[in-house]
């Protein structure tokens, strides 16, 4: 019986976000296209070094981001991710640290905190002092980051291979002593398996995420925007838009110990035209492609492209652009270190990154031992 009025509570969820996405998505002519995009990143070198492409397959901490029902493949009584990766040359560093724990047989919890920032930016709004000298001993610095924390969901449904998972973010971003934002959103997805087929669904901010915007600037700092012909910031709401993204995954034995493993994904926003490789008037599509083949469950390769964009060259020449990946992985009983070049195309060098992330499993010892 309790089962039953969980998972008839757990539909009654589905539906009310699926409401609320549609909702949200029939304002997007009032929001931003882009907001909150540290969050577009992604998490975990084995996803992104198949391309971004892992709704359906994801079976581990990383699932909190990805899709929260996949939380449910998490072993052992405790499992931790971590990763580090550098952009633009250094300059901006992301960080992203989780853990997750199956409550019981048919549910599992996770925490996650991703951070994206850049650190010692030089302020120098008070470089002249009252009496119009340069005094260089006056020039302090501040952070810019982006922080969200993720709580998530997981629970299995009385249909074989169906799975529910949700997410309860919180945002906060700065912009050091002159700005900040908080804001709360929500996810939810589900899997759905069916032979060696994955099947997934998930919606990304399903009620909107909105970010409340604060400003304090003293009246020198007021007086410098003014002087250098910049707009004086005010107060308010900036909402992130809901988009959905499906996947489809399938696994292959290739002999007794290769493995393959396919997914194809494809996000979809409702925010007007993108230059995505599909997109009309209201819809656009972002397709990813990744492949990931392991040998004895220990070694893996894997490849994948995604940002598919149509660029036009100074000939008015339109040609497509994708972004390629690639990646590595060792995985030894409990541990497993994963490694991706992600950006390699041409004319992205800027964002070329090297992804290192960690993921392993804690096992409580038995009173037998």
């Amino acid at each position: 019986m309790m089962m039953e009025r969980s998972e008839a509570i757990s539909w009654r969820v589905v539906a009310a976000g699926l409401a609320l996405f549609l909702f949200t998505g029939m304002q997007a002519q009032d929001a931003p296209k882009y907001s909150n995009e540290f969050l577009s990143i992604g998490v975990g070198a084995r996803s992104l070094g198949m391309g971004y492409s892992h709704v359906a397959a994801t079976n581990d901490v990383t699932a909190g981001y990805w899709n929260p029902a996949g939380l449910l493949g998490v072993r052992g009584d405790l499992q931790v991710g971590a990763m580090h990766s550098e952009y633009f040359a250094g300059i901006a560093k992301y960080d992203y640290l989780a853990v997750a724990k199956p409550i019981d047989s048919v549910s599992t919890i996770g925490v996650s905190y991703l951070r994206f920032g850049v650190d010692n930016i030089p302020n120098t709004t008070e470089l002249i002092d009252n009496n119009g000298n340069l005094d260089y001993d006056r020039i302090t610095s501040f952070s810019a980051t982006d922080n969200a924390f993720l709580v998530s969901y997981a629970r299995k449904l009385k249909v074989p291979g169906l799975r529910l998972g949700a997410n309860a973010k919180v945002v906060y971003r700065n912009v050091g002593p002159f700005a900040k934002a908080w804001g709360f959103g929500l996810d939810a997805g589900l899997q759905y398996d069916r032979g060696a087929w994955h099947l997934a669904a998930m919606g990304r901010d399903i009620t909107g995420t909105f970010n409340a915007w604060t400003y304090s600037l003293d009246e020198r700092t007021k007086d410098v925007f003014v002087r250098t012909g910049n707009e004086l910031p005010v107060n308010g709401v900036e909402v992130t838009l809901p988009r959905l993204v499906l996947g489809v995954a399938r696994g292959f034995k290739l002999g007794g110990k290769v493995d393959l493993l396919a997914e194809l994904d494809l996000e979809n926003t409702f925010d007007g035209q993108r230059n995505t490789l599909v997109a009309t008037s209201a819809w656009s599509g972002d397709p990813r492609l990744g492949i990931e083949v392991g040998y004895a469950q220990v070694v893996f390769l894997r490849a994948g492209v995604n940002n598919m964009q149509y660029i036009t060259d100074i000939n008015d020449k339109r040609t497509l652009n994708v972004q390629p990946n690639i990646g590595l992985g060792l995985k030894i009983k409990s541990v497993a270190l994963d490694y991706a070049l992600t950006n390699i195309g041409e004319g992205n060098g800027a964002l070329i990154s090297n992804v290192f992330s960690l993921r392993f499993d804690l096992f409580k010892h038995s009173s037998d031992s």
